[in-house]
């Protein structure tokens, strides 16, 4: 059975930086593209970042573009999100997700695995 099992996350100022991390086990399964989601009360999830595992190929949602860095532990199913320039917009429960395949990397309905997310606040 796959787990996306998310860690990170907390509360910031405005400007500081947080970094999420996401791990899915077992390690051996094929997953091919990792990202991170985010989602508030009342709105819908929005993808954030994503990469793809074999590639390194990384994919930003233009809010975050230049405040947000995906990397990722090859051959180990793990992502990192390092957010910079954290501003209050950024607050949100932000998600984990995988799946086998590449393609369309920040739409969430492309993915089958899901963390249970954590949560990201940022005070002004």
């Amino acid at each position: 059975q796959v787990q996306v099992v998310e860690s990170g996350g907390g509360s910031v100022q405005a400007g500081g930086s947080l970094r999420l991390s996401c791990t899915v086990s077992p390690y051996t399964y094929p997953i091919n593209s990792m990202g991170w989601f985010r989602q508030t009360p009342g709105k819908e999830r929005e993808g954030v970042a994503a990469i793809y595992l074999g590639s390194g190929s990384t994919f930003y949602a233009d809010s975050v573009k230049g405040r947000f860095t995906i990397s990722r532990d090859k051959g180990e199913n793990t992502v990192s999100l390092k957010m910079n320039s954290l501003k209050p917009e950024d607050t949100a429960m932000y998600y984990c997700a995988a799946k086998a395949s590449v393609g369309l990397p920040l739409s969430e309905s492309e993915y089958n695995y899901w963390g249970q997310g954590t949560q990201v606040t940022v005070s002004s």
